[in-house]
């Protein structure tokens, strides 16, 4: 039986802003199996890590005046999106900008690193793989979890995300199948298209529903579902059909808890994270997003031992 996986959500995003080379490295000195960057493009086609490419809310470009009137409204997977976007600035002028706590009012004491840590390339975030496995031995390598943010929206204003993908992956090392890859999207269409181009393992996520999972062993080896809809049902029908359930995303806070987990008065306070996770070993997961994952490496091992 192979172990459950700890995936570090955004690197240790509970303890650094998220999607930075901190929040990365923190997370691979915490023991995280992988460590799962998003991945969007600047308008010269580099890949770099934000949770979506409109970044109002996740870096300090609002304080620069110089791209005042870059923000804007557009239309992206049917949302309409107001903001400053990735695909409008080129990878030297988001080197002018600093990331920020995405979440202020929930983690304020990420919010003290505010301003002091760029926004990261995904060759960077591989180059840190890469010097973390050289420390840890070829047994114990560093895995990484990319999510293709948006790829219908990149692939039609000339800036598709698969190839930068794949070649980067390949230049760090990370080609081979039996790589510690898992590649992500919500996009159906862009895992059919991947599967026709890589062999690395494919992660169909989910949010709201199941859908088929029929359908989706068909392309997929794996499914990353809201942990919502990740029941010992779920798990038993996607194994059946050889396909791993990632369930996500576990976070300390009490907002982000059940009532009977919930710890304290505040939304801040932390609860009983392991409590909630080993709910979800107990279901049978194969690995699961966290952004605690020094908790989440602690009640796996834990588990796994009883």
């Amino acid at each position: 039986m192979q172990p459950v996986i700890v995936i570090a959500h955004r690197g240790a995003s509970g303890e650094r802003p998220e999607h930075t080379l901190e929040s990365y490295r923190l997370a691979i000195d915490e023991g995280a199996d992988y460590i799962e960057p998003d991945l969007v493009m600047t308008r010269d086609g580099v890949l770099i890590a934000r949770h979506e490419n409109e970044i109002g809310g996740t870096t300090d470009v609002a304080a620069h005046p110089e791209f005042a009137r870059r923000r804007r409204t557009q239309v992206i997977d049917g949302e309409s999106m107001t903001g400053w976007f990735t695909e409008d600035f080129t990878l030297a002028e988001i080197r002018s900008l600093r990331a920020r706590e995405r979440l202020p009012e929930l983690r304020p004491k990420n919010v003290a690193f505010d301003g002091r840590f760029i926004v990261p390339t995904f060759d960077e975030i591989m180059q840190l793989a890469v010097a973390a496995n050289e420390r840890r031995g070829p047994a114990a390598r560093i895995g990484v979890y990319p999510e293709t943010k948006h790829p219908a929206h990149f692939t039609r204003i000339g800036l598709p995300l698969e190839a930068p993908l794949l070649e980067a992956l390949a230049r760090h090392g990370y080609a081979a199948k039996s790589s510690p890859v898992f590649i992500q999207s919500f996009d159906p269409a862009n895992l059919k298209l991947l599967r026709g181009i890589t062999d690395l393992p494919l992660v169909q996520l989910r949010e709201n529903q199941l859908g088929s999972l029929a359908e989706t062993a068909q392309y997929a080896d794996a499914i990353g579902i809201d942990k919502a809809l990740a029941g010992a049902d779920c798990v038993r029908e996607a194994h059946a059909l050889k396909l791993k359930v990632h369930a996500w995303t576990f976070r300390a806070e009490n907002a982000f808890l059940p009532a009977d987990l919930r710890r304290g008065d505040s939304q801040t306070d932390h609860g009983d994270l392991a409590g909630e996770i080993n709910r979800y070993l107990s279901r049978g997961i194969d690995g699961f997003f966290t952004d605690f994952p020094a908790v989440g490496v602690r009640v796996r091992d834990a588990f796994t031992r009883a």
